[in-house]
């Protein structure tokens, strides 16, 4: 008791102290609601957009809340806000521009809704699927690096927001979630091209009727909102003559996350579909094919001995 009483006393003896004191009582209340909050809304919630939605409006609050807080404290008024603001801008605008940059750039990312959680985005060289946006970072789950095509990685990248002023942001999802893809098939010479051309068109217009459909309707508000032609998405065959073969250059359009599975599907089916042809038509490859070897003499070193003693014989 006389330990509590002396503290009591310490504390009336310097009420700055005591001001100090009350605000750090404040700040752990609220931080303990916070997280209480989060970890309610985690149990209760079963909707995955709306758990992420409700757990970011808590924190946005309680963090405002403490912000307003620490202010009035410090400044023992809540009407000099703004002027505190201003002195404490100006006073850590060096030492802390990376932060700063970082939640301006949340802020802009949510206002101008540059991405959101389940994009799809490329910035400063990083592909990935945005799982978490907060006040600083953007944690993307990466895609490709050493595994080939549009794979996990299985890396968590957490990247600065500041990055959305420094660069391109490529959004694979946000307005338009299709992209063209294209692969060449090399068909050899002397095989019956039409039947080619029939072969390949039918099975990707077959195979990519769904995607063709959807990404019209998507299109027209692309073309709606963005100053942007109209678009071809229906599948297209570009043929080129080459030294080896006739390249065909099949270009179509297909979800962004379907990207992979959809080429190993048409390249399989153009595949049996050749093969049923009978050799009609042929896939082509490098190689290299002898036409005609030439007739060497060689003489070995006993019939030119032979020969020789022939010559010297009266």
């Amino acid at each position: 008791m006389e330990s509590l009483e002396f503290v009591w006393e310490w504390l009336r003896e310097h009420p700055a102290a005591e001001v100090f004191l009350k605000y750090l009582i404040w700040l752990a209340v609220i931080t303990g609601i916070i997280q209480y909050l989060r970890r309610l809304i985690r149990r209760r919630v079963t909707d995955a957009d709306t758990r992420y939605k409700s757990q970011k409006a808590v924190e946005v609050f309680g963090y405002l809340l403490l912000v307003v807080i620490s202010i009035s404290y410090f400044t023992g008024n809540i009407k000099d806000v703004a002027l505190a603001v201003g002195l404490f801008t100006a006073g850590v605008t060096i030492t802390l521009q990376e932060l700063i940059l970082s939640i301006a750039g949340s802020v802009y990312i949510f206002l101008v809704k540059v991405y959101k959680p389940g994009d799809r985005i490329e910035i400063n060289g990083i592909k990935g699927d945005v799982i978490d946006v907060d006040s600083i970072y953007t944690t993307m789950m990466e895609i490709g690096q050493w595994v080939s095509s549009d794979n996990y990685s299985g890396r968590i990248v957490k990247l600065s927001n500041a990055f959305v002023f420094r660069g391109p942001v490529y959004n694979y999802s946000r307005d338009f979630p299709f992209i063209w893809d294209e692969f060449d098939l090399p068909i050899r010479y002397g095989s019956d091209i039409d039947l080619a051309k029939k072969i390949v068109l039918e099975i990707a217009q077959t195979q990519l009727s769904d995607y063709v459909q959807e990404s019209v309707k998507q299109w027209k508000s692309v073309v709606g909102r963005y100053y942007v032609e109209d678009a071809m998405v229906e599948p297209t065959l570009a043929i080129t003559l080459t030294e080896n073969w006739i390249r065909f250059n099949l270009r179509y359009i297909v979800d962004y996350k379907k990207r992979r599975y959809t080429a190993h599907l048409l390249n399989d089916l153009i595949r049996r579909a050749v093969e049923k042809t009978g050799g009609k038509v042929q896939l082509a490859s490098t190689t290299l094919e002898v036409v005609r070897i030439p007739t060497l003499n060689v003489a070995t070193g006993t019939e030119k001995d032979v020969s020789s003693s022939n010559i010297n014989k009266p």
